[in-house]
């Protein structure tokens, strides 16, 4: 009879509950969980994950605007999917409008401090290890070819000279 309650008991949830109970729902198709709990397990791995996605933007030494697009993008994403709770997302969608409030003033004091050729080596960096960080984590379509290179940088465009509605009435008088 106990070999029984003990076969039993072996195909049940393994889950115990904070007072010590133990979860008698039959286990499904996860091998010591219920439907339930192996659910839940899911969520919470998975919340992990994009946990650690969003930060690994937020973590280097310097974090660009593009740095926080992609860790809000990774958050859309995370929320939309059920793995990050909507009101986790607000307070760090509110912490990301201050970074992105005082990412002008971090950029003019490192080129103040450094200069304009290093800022851009900084960020081009931050696109580089971001790219590289992903490159395992998306897999490319199969008839896509390899990448294309990225553009050189196109010269900003000249200012077109004033039109005669555009010149205000002061200069005018001269």
């Amino acid at each position: 009879m106990s070999t029984n309650r003990s076969n039993d008991r072996a195909s049940l949830c393994s889950f115990t509950f904070a007072d010590g109970r133990r979860c008698r729902t039959p286990r499904a198709a996860h091998p010591y969980l219920c439907a339930f709990h192996a659910r839940k397990d899911a969520q919470a791995l998975a919340g992990e994950k994009a946990g650690r996605d969003i930060a690994y933007h937020l973590s280097g030494a310097f974090v660009s605007a593009c740095d926080l697009s992609s860790a809000l993008g990774r958050l859309f994403s995370a929320v939309a999917q059920g793995q990050v709770k909507p009101k986790t997302a607000s307070t760090l969608a509110y912490l990301a409008q201050s970074l992105v409030q005082t990412l002008p003033l971090a950029q003019e004091e490192y080129i103040q401090a450094y200069s304009t050729n290093t800022w851009r080596d900084t960020i081009r960096t931050s696109h580089e290890l971001s790219a590289d960080h992903f490159a395992g984590h998306t897999k490319p379509a199969p008839d896509a070819g390899p990448d294309p290179e990225s553009p050189p940088p196109e010269p900003a465009p000249a200012r077109a000279p004033a039109a005669a509605s555009d010149v205000s009435p002061a200069s005018e008088q001269d």
